[in-house]
């Protein structure tokens, strides 16, 4: 059996950083698998040196841990830091160390990191579910093992949930154990802004403090160029706050580009060094649009809204919230978008959603970094419900009543299908504005262009109508007709009815609908009866009148095709 501790003589040695590494940690212990029903830490020893742990300490951020007693951890040893509470627990699996200020270990994210007797920072880590890469065992009872300890910074590519049938190997080498050398340089993944003369870049893995804290090596176009100043943020060391030599202007798009900038295993960064930044501005109406929604996915799938940036300044995704209206049309259900400031710039995407992973699996992912998971969505009924979002002040930025009749005519089941924006800048409210996914894309464009995708054609006298030959298959090519109409005032009421060759009405689009001064109308290729008709030549006759009794006719053709 190993003793609890080992009373020796006090080694004044202090550590490197990173010469003891977390290489273990279990922060969900239920349901237990075979391990005691208790969190804890494993600490390893990756040096040559012998160091006496007493007054080191583990924190994570809001509760720290100091350890009161002297153990000696000999090199390419292990001990188990736990409460107090499971130290007799864990005892037959080590060496174990019990603390009574135990940093509770948060089951989806958190933070913890040791210091040593100086206060220097030895080794951090910033863990969340996805480490675990096994959806079972994120559930719990599985603890979270480092692959190889001589690799610390190297964060979800170093990690994995345990293999070993107990749930973990507390106290002895990890089950996961394998060389995995870090031969990737870091990457800057994005920049957010702290006011006008402050920003931080933020990278994808920790940092070499002292290459990141020169200024030099850091340039923003513009009239910017360097910061006066740069910054590191601990423990984890994935964050550079800038000082800048003059205020953003909230009117432009920056650029931001890192050189020379090291992680701990001594890559340089290369090719992935620049990003946007910018001073972000309260989003106001139109400025944020609701995209593409998934609102009836399969039995075991999850929701998703993306929404678009067509303004062309800078938006600060913590100042937006989604948002439905209950039965007295109040808003209820209200919930943010993004925990922690994430900027949004002009032309760019965000899809939100319950379960990243999901999403991922299930539709292509062109670049996961645009999928944002929240801990809630506002309600989405599979028939009709409303998505509504709002701005920090609490203005209405966007609003969609949908319902699931706006879907392609001939789509028996609707499961898994999202509904997408045909144009960025047609009414949201507009029926006609709004499709199916197409097939050939998987049902879902989730983080990049719509399928079905129209940008604002310009309307060839009053009426027109395109394209000249559809093909109504939701294969996202010409999947409907768009009669678009454009008049010198408003006040016109329209009525659309189509025609086959034999002069019989087929379907009646459009009855005494009253018209803006722009918008267009949508058919699907079925008659008034949602019936597929064949393939041919049809006649589209608009009547538009107003009440001064001026009246217009337009009579145009259109062929539906159909694939043999």
């Amino acid at each position: 059996m190993t003793f609890l501790l080992c009373a020796a003589g006090s080694i004044a040695q202090l550590p490197n950083r990173f010469e003891v590494v977390i290489d273990e940690l279990l922060p969900d212990p239920t349901p237990p698998v075979q391990l005691p029903n208790a969190e804890f830490i494993e600490l390893r020893n990756v040096s040559s040196t012998a160091f006496n742990l007493r007054n080191w300490k583990l924190s994570d951020g809001s509760t720290t841990a100091t350890i009161s007693s002297s153990f000696i951890l000999k090199p390419d040893s292990f001990v188990i830091i736990c409460p107090t509470s499971a130290v007799t627990s864990f005892a037959p699996y080590g060496a174990t160390i019990g603390v009574s200020n135990f940093p509770s270990l948060n089951n989806d994210a958190d933070v913890i990191a040791l210091y040593a007797t100086d206060g220097r920072l030895v080794h951090a880590v910033g863990y969340n579910t996805s480490w675990y890469q096994n959806a079972v065992k994120s559930d719990g009872g599985w603890s979270l093992e480092m692959i190889d300890s001589r690799n610390p910074c190297a964060g979800i590519n170093n990690w994995k949930a345990s293999t070993s049938i107990q749930g973990g190997t507390p106290g002895k080498k990890n089950a996961v154990d394998d060389n995995n050398k870090d031969d990737q340089p870091p990457a800057l993944a994005r920049t957010t802004t702290i006011d006008s003369l402050t920003i931080s870049a933020m990278f994808e893995e920790p940092i070499d403090s002292a290459s990141a804290a020169s200024p030099g090596n850091y340039t923003i176009n513009n009239g910017i160029a360097h910061p006066a100043s740069a910054s590191v943020i601990m423990p984890l060391c994935t964050e550079v706050v800038l000082k800048l030599p003059a205020p953003l202007n909230n009117q432009l798009v920056y650029e931001l580009t890192v050189n020379n900038v090291k992680d701990c295993a001594g890559n340089a960064i290369n090719q992935l060094n620049t990003a946007k930044t910018g001073l972000p501005v309260i989003a106001d109406s139109m400025a944020v649009v609701i995209n593409e929604i998934l609102f009836n996915p399969p039995p075991d799938g999850f929701d998703y809204v993306e929404i678009y940036n067509r303004s062309n300044r800078v938006i600060d995704l913590k100042q937006l919230y989604l948002a439905t209206r209950n039965g007295t049309h109040q808003l209820t259900g209200i919930s943010p978008v993004c925990a922690t400031s994430w900027l949004l710039f002009p032309g760019e995407y965000r899809v939100l959603t319950e379960n990243k992973l999901w999403l991922q699996q299930q539709y292509l992912i062109k670049d996961p970094s645009l999928i944002i998971e929240v801990p809630d969505l506002p309600s989405m009924p599979d028939d009709k419900g409303t998505v509504v979002l709002v701005n920090m002040q609490g203005a209405i930025v966007d609003e969609l009543q949908y319902d699931h009749s706006w879907h392609f005519g001939l789509i028996n089941d609707e499961e898994g299908i999202a509904l997408e924006r045909i144009n960025y800048n047609q009414p949201t409210q507009d029926k006609s504005n709004w499709s199916s996914a197409a097939s050939t894309v998987g049902f879902g464009t989730p983080g990049y262009p719509n399928s079905q995708l129209m940008g604002d054609a310009q309307v060839q006298g009053q009426v027109a109508i395109s394209p000249a030959v559809f093909s109504p298959d939701n294969d996202g090519f010409n999947d409907f007709a768009l009669i678009e109409y454009q008049l010198a005032e408003p006040g016109f009421v329209a009525n659309i009815r189509i025609f086959d060759t034999n002069g019989r009405i087929v379907r009646h689009l459009a009855q005494n609908a009253t018209l803006t001064t722009k918008g267009r109308f949508r058919w699907d290729g079925l008659d008034d009866r949602l019936n597929k008709l064949p393939m041919g030549t049809y006649i589209i006759l608009t009547e538009l009148f107003n009440g001064q009794g001026r009246k217009k006719k337009f009579k145009q053709t259109v062929t539906l095709a159909r694939r043999p």
